[in-house]
């Protein structure tokens, strides 16, 4: 007689009263205090109500199977049946499990071109949008809107209008008195630079080929990571940053503190300089705004003004030699160049064709010529006194993502999707190109030191070249690996006479690298 519930025969059977069904007791006894009912019959049913039967204990007999060769060969065979049946059926789930996938991927790679064609479009559509705008009839009034100062020392300045585009305000120009003090300043950086000589505390190439990482500093929030462009204040030792965060951080290489961040965007902070020793911080950022930051007494940043003059995304700001002027440029195809001291827009300059809108932005060192570079692989050379384009240079595949005059004021270099290109401002031409990367790794900066003798490069790792002449080779004197695990170094700057370099890339840490502590000792000595 067998167990009704587990179908074995019971160690302990008992009997039910009411059913007259034979059970194991255990099995019976746990199912009745989970539900107080007959397990067959489903009727109530209670301890009382089962009857013990008395047996005597034997040995349980083997299993016929198991007591011969032949039997137990039946069971290995059955046992392999189920592994091959079970085998087959995992495979089966497998590829199903592998059609799924493909399918997933097949529509995730269909989304991802609808988004892009979209985006293409949209782009499109703001771009029709602009030139609609800029046929409009523009205010003969000019309105110098100058926002109130918030402080910023790691708080977020209150935003009391939207960071949209103001009304068109009409640009009073370069004015002659402009454009002398420009020419002043032009001749007195000509006259200096035909004196100028190479500093003897300036690094060598054999301290460059030394160089590794000292510190890496966590600067920006862990959520949004990634560094954008950087600047550092040589006087102060101080350098500043801009991420994807939508803050600027100023950060004392020195002490290894954050002094300030200043929150203010509302999207990524695409630039930053540092203007008049440290004094002022100028910011660009995505959110088509321009941001003049200006130090208290108590060593606290407030933001002084805001600029709404850009139509798009603001990519680059550089500061004039005078360090009383600035340009900003942006994806709206226009440039402006400011006064510093009020924040008026001078003037405003549309480019020449229907590009993409402007990716960089750099002064001259003598000031009187501007280098921007588009989005599509095109650099331009301007002369800020007319603001006419007077040089176009062409050759990149990609967006031009950065642009460094040399101090010399004869090379500049270019940095876009294919590498670097170097150009000779005398003729007007490319005379190098490095293409460290392969096509689809973008070279996102390039960086000429303060003295002219070196150039860095950064895109899946970092790499500084000995500047050399015209026909003369450049070689690669120390190549960096990307030590933020992204591969995407996207600023470097050179420190006060190449002692050091300041590297920013995709996560949120700004790393130094330079001579390690003995060897600049030794140097020292």
């Amino acid at each position: 007689m067998n167990c009704s519930i587990s179908g074995e025969v019971p160690e302990e059977p008992v009997v039910s009263k009411k059913s007259g069904l034979l059970f194991e007791k255990r099995l019976v006894e746990r199912h009745i205090s989970d539900y107080g009912k007959c397990p067959t019959t489903g009727e109530q049913l209670n301890m009382e109500d089962l009857v013990l039967i008395k047996t005597c204990k034997i040995v349980k007999p083997r299993p016929i199977q198991t007591a011969s060769i032949p039997g137990m060969l039946s069971i290995f065979q059955n046992e392999w049946d189920s592994l091959m049946l079970s085998n087959f059926a995992l495979e089966q789930q497998l590829h199903t499990a592998r059609q799924e996938l493909s399918h997933a991927l097949y529509q995730h790679d269909a989304a991802c071109r609808v988004i892009a064609r979209l985006k293409k479009e949209k782009d499109e559509a703001i771009s029709l949008l602009v030139q609609a705008e800029r046929q409009m009839p523009i205010p003969s009034t000019t309105a110098i809107a100058v926002n109130a100062s918030a402080l910023s020392n790691g708080k977020r300045v209150a935003e009391d209008e939207d960071l949209g585009h103001a009304d068109k305000k009409a640009c009073p120009g370069i004015t002659d008195p402009l454009i002398e003090e420009l020419t002043e300043c032009n001749a007195s950086l000509s006259q200096q630079r035909k004196k100028r000589q190479i500093p003897s505390t300036l690094a060598s190439a054999d301290d460059v080929e030394r160089y590794t990482q000292l510190s890496s500093h966590p600067l920006h929030k862990t959520n949004k990571p990634g560094i954008l462009s950087l600047d550092i204040n040589y006087s102060k030792d101080i350098i500043a940053t801009g991420g994807i965060d939508t803050s600027a951080v100023l950060f004392n290489r020195q002490s290894g503190e954050i002094l300030s961040t200043l929150s203010g965007h509302s999207k990524k902070v695409t630039s930053l300089k540092f203007v008049n020793e440290g004094g002022i911080v100028l910011t660009g950022s995505a959110d088509k705004t321009v941001r003049i930051w200006e130090v208290s007494e108590e060593g606290n940043y407030t933001c002084r003004q805001t600029l709404k003059d850009h139509l798009a995304e603001v990519q680059a700001v550089t500061v004039h030699a005078t360090n009383n002027y600035f340009v900003t440029a942006s994806l709206d195809r226009t440039w402006c160049f400011y006064e510093l001291s009020s924040g008026l827009c001078l003037t405003q300059v549309e480019g020449t064709s229907e590009s993409e809108g402007y990716t960089s932005a750099s002064f001259h060192p003598d000031g009187l010529i501007l280098g921007t570079g588009t989005s599509d692989a095109v650099v331009k050379i301007w002369d800020v006194k007319t603001q006419v384009n007077v040089a176009t240079f062409t050759g990149h595949t990609g967006a031009v993502n950065a642009i460094s005059f040399s101090e010399n004021g004869y090379f500049l270099a270019t940095a876009a999707t294919d590498g670097v290109k170097l150009w000779d401002l005398r003729k007007l031409k490319n005379f190098r190109t490095f293409s460290p990367y392969d096509l689809d790794t973008p070279t996102h900066t390039v960086e000429f030191d303060h003295s002219g003798c070196f150039l860095a490069l950064a895109g899946s790792d970092i790499r500084v070249y000995q500047v050399a002449n015209v026909k003369s080779e450049w070689n690669c004197v120390k190549a960096f690996p990307d030590m933020s695990g992204t591969g995407k170094a996207t600023c470097v700057k050179f420190g006060p006479d190449a002692k050091f370099l300041a590297v920013g890339s995709m996560d949120r840490n700004l790393r130094i690298f330079g001579l390690p502590v003995d060897d600049d000792a030794s140097m020292e000595t």
